[in-house]
């Protein structure tokens, strides 16, 4: 209890003034959502201001109130208002539902030729026709990734604008920018305009579609160059995040905008830390119409791993990317007056000159503000002793930021935390690194039973990690927590120590105070496998820019690599179909396409009805002919998910459409891998070809015997003509009983450590701090 006491009675007292000054006392924002606008119809706002007008009595109160008018792709508003208000629009005709305005958290160049994307197959040009929007915490401009040299105008499909407050220019690279704060609440960090003071949104930005940059490193630190996957694609800036987080009104206007503005390719690494139904997630909701109008969005796939039923962004429309790791770690050594050496995880860039004294924090405890030695031990902020830590290196018992021994005068930190010293590194704002608790335990007897410890930490290495890929640990992990026929996340991309371009103003380390400044920086995260994906699916929108979004999808799954189940006891439910393979994905042979119509008989047979259907689709066409809930395994997706309530028999009939891309004339042969208890067949087992664009129909059937609290079992189908290979994951696992449909529940990561303070994009991303 006592690493937390301090916190957990701040906490709630900071976010009930945050609330307070956000939304006064009686007045919080909520988004009206009342339905689909055909393309091109700007007549709602009208509509929207006289509705509001109907409740509020005036309209001087209109404008106080209203916030934002989507009109361009879907039809609703986001306003202040009062729980009467609420109720009283709730009623009125056309609206749809009326929600409140939730605040979702954010969830890079080695990671290119690790892949095998070294060199592009298509032209500048053939690039410079895709638009990636992304939704953020904005852009640096000035940044040398987001150079337009030797870039031509914007295609002529682009109809946004730039904002430009805040001395905020656009270029024939970023070609155009917006902000949104429905909250109108900011830090003093925070610039009102597209800029970034975050640094995320410029690290996503410049993995996706980055310039080539020389000489890029981390205070030296992996050097060489820096680039994005699409590096003469457009950027189009949504800043939908602040320094509080990401506002669900916010996200639905830029999703608006977007769709309006001609963007290609959404890439949003955000999302919630707990499921939201489909019509009550406004990225599902967004995702769908950006759908519609034949935009794919890349989402994160979230950081609370490795828990099963953690994955976010979980709706089939939308392409959900898990994170892993590439061939390079980040060493940081340790070297003890006795000689022993201790490798551990860390970015650090400083170089102690020779050795210095060694203590335990538990025995450099502040007695004077409180502390104990078990406090002191975790090296928080205020708890260390400056007269005993001064010029000293501190051995702490968990993973800080490395305040505490800043503010006590230290010179470096050894910390021990087995969760953190796996498989991803921090950088800190003074020599540092991560040993497992075993090596920490070796590091603490060394202490005791030596008069005069000494120790050293020697300046960051980068080391051949040869068991990459793996998805890291934080990754977010399935099954799918509403629908449990269909498998999340869809694939895996490098998401671990990433190098990407970095707003200087921003920290450049786990410490929200350090003032340090950087142009390029080394982060983890699902937010950085997410624009991995995006620039994925923007390449092959370029080499095929009349193919839906579901094709997209579809090429980029079934060409995926195939990642190491040996090392991945969650199989399937860590990394999908595999990891990401661009250059494979703009000729998959085979593709599952679907429709929008596909997509709705899927939600009907979820269980939603006519009027639930319509809170996603905003369209007052939209009907469910049957209410009676089924499976989902005629959706044709492009992986295989049959979820068993517990003490039933393994059985299941999925029905897929594939489409020629290949060969004219090309006959395919299907060949399966499954465990050997568990039964499948494919009908036809020989799909035959004679022109691009033909679709063939096969029958997949599964049968098992009857299986209760049994892990995921994982095998999967592979259609070859001698030229391709379209492999899609087959998945079975048991459920409990009632679950089939909708699993309402997650499994909440336990808290390990004290949370943190401050605002790093590892406090805000969910890596750390989990609430």
């Amino acid at each position: 209890m006592a690493k937390t006491t301090l916190l957990s009675v701040l906490y709630p007292l900071l976010l009930a003034a945050f609330l307070l000054h956000c939304h006064g006392e009686d007045k919080k924002v909520h988004i009206v959502y009342m339905g689909n606008l055909p393309r091109g119809d700007f007549s709602a706002q009208s509509t929207h201001h006289s509705m509001l007008e109907r409740v509020l009595g005036s309209t001087s109160s209109v404008k106080e109130s209203l916030i934002y008018s989507y009109g361009r792709s879907f039809n609703g508003f986001a306003a202040k208002l009062s729980d009467e208000e609420v109720e009283r629009l709730s009623e009125m005709d056309g609206v749809i539902s009326v929600i409140p305005n939730h605040i979702l958290k954010i969830h890079t160049t080695r990671s290119w030729d690790f892949m095998g994307f070294s060199k592009s197959k298509l032209s500048g040009a053939q690039q410079g026709n895709v638009i990636i929007g992304l939704l953020d915490t904005g852009v640096w401009p000035e940044s040398e990734s987001f150079s337009d040299t030797g870039m031509g105008p914007p295609p002529s499909k682009w109809k946004g604008t730039c904002q430009g407050e805040g001395n905020f220019t656009c270029n024939n690279k970023i070609i155009g920018a917006r902000y949104y704060n429905s909250e109108n609440w900011y830090f003093d960090t925070d610039f009102k305009s597209p800029r970034d003071s975050e640094g995320h949104g410029t690290h996503t930005a410049s993995t996706a579609a980055g310039r080539k940059v020389e000489g890029a490193s981390y205070f030296g630190l992996a050097e060489g160059v820096a680039r994005g996957g699409v590096p003469y694609a457009r950027i189009a800036v949504y800043k939908v995040c602040w320094s509080f987080g990401c506002a669900t009104a916010d996200i639905l206007a830029a999703f608006d905008d977007a769709i309006a503005d001609g963007v290609d390719i959404l890439s949003v690494s955000l999302g919630s830390p707990w499921p939201f139904p489909y019509m009550e997630d406004p990225i599902a909701i967004g995702s769908f119409h950006a759908m519609r109008y034949g935009i794919l969005t890349s989402n994160s796939a979230g950081n609370s791993g490795p828990y099963p039923y953690s994955v976010s962004n979980f709706a089939p429309w939308t392409l959900t990317v898990a994170a892993s790791t590439i061939d390079r770690k980040f060493i940081a050594s340790v070297v003890l007056g006795n000689g022993k050496v201790f490798n551990g995880l860390s970015i650090n860039n400083f170089a102690l000159n020779g050795t210095y004294p060694l203590v335990w924090g538990g025995d450099a405890a502040n007695y004077s503000a409180g502390a104990d030695p078990e406090i002191a031990s975790y090296c928080l902020p205020g708890s260390l002793n400056s007269y005993v830590v001064q010029g000293k290196i501190v051995f702490c018992e968990t993973v800080w930021d490395g305040s505490g021994i800043l503010i006590a005068n230290g010179v470096g930190a050894i910390m021990a935390d087995s969760e953190y010293s796996k498989d991803f590194a921090f950088s800190y704002p003074l020599p540092a690194t991560v040993i497992s608790t075993e090596d920490g335990q070796q590091i603490l007897d060394y202490i005791r039973s030596t008069q005069d410890p000494i120790a050293t930490i020697l300046v960051g290495e980068t080391w051949k990690d040869i068991m990459a890929p793996s998805v890291v640990s934080f990754s977010s992990r399935g099954p799918n927590p509403i629908s449990p026929d269909i498998l999340k996340p869809d694939l895996t991309a490098p998401g671990v120590d990433i190098l990407a371009a970095w707003s200087p103003v921003s920290p450049p380390s786990i410490y929200w105070m350090d003032s340090r400044s950087v142009n390029f920086n080394i982060i983890s995260g699902t937010s950085m496998s997410c624009p991995h994906a995006s620039a994925a699916a923007a390449y092959v929108k370029a080499a095929h820019p009349d193919w839906s979004p579901a094709a997209v999808k579809s090429a980029l799954m079934t060409t995926a690599y195939i990642m190491d189940s040996r090392k991945h006891p969650d199989l399937e439910f860590a990394y999908g179909s595999g990891h990401i393979n661009p250059l494979d994905a703009t000729d998959p042979g085979l593709i599952y396409d679907a429709s929008e119509a596909d997509y709705i008989n899927f939600l009907c047979k979820q269980g939603y009805n006519t009027t639930t259907l319509r809170l996603i689709t905003g369209d007052n066409s939209s009907v469910c002919s049957s209410t009676v809930p089924g499976r989902a395994w005629d959706l044709n997706y492009p992986a295989f998910s049959l979820a068993i309530e517990d003490g039933q028999p393994i059985q299941g009939i999925f029905t897929r459409k594939v489409t020629n891309v290949g060969k004219p004339n090309s006959t395919y042969i299907v060949s399966i891998y499954m465990p050997s208890n568990v039964s499948v067949t494919v009908e036809p087992s020989v799909l035959s070809f004679s022109a691009i664009g033909e679709t063939k129909t096969f029958t997949l059937k599964v049968y098992g015997p009857k299986i209760a609290q049994q892990p995921i079992m994982s095998g999967a189908i592979m259609w070859r003509d001698g030229t391709y290979v379209v492999r899609s994951p087959l998945v079975v696992y048991n459920i409990l009983p009632g679950a089939t449909y909708s699993s309402p529940y997650s499994m909440a990561k336990p808290q390990k450590t004290p949370k943190f303070e401050g605002s790093s994009v590892y406090h805000k991303n969910g890596i750390l701090g989990h609430e």
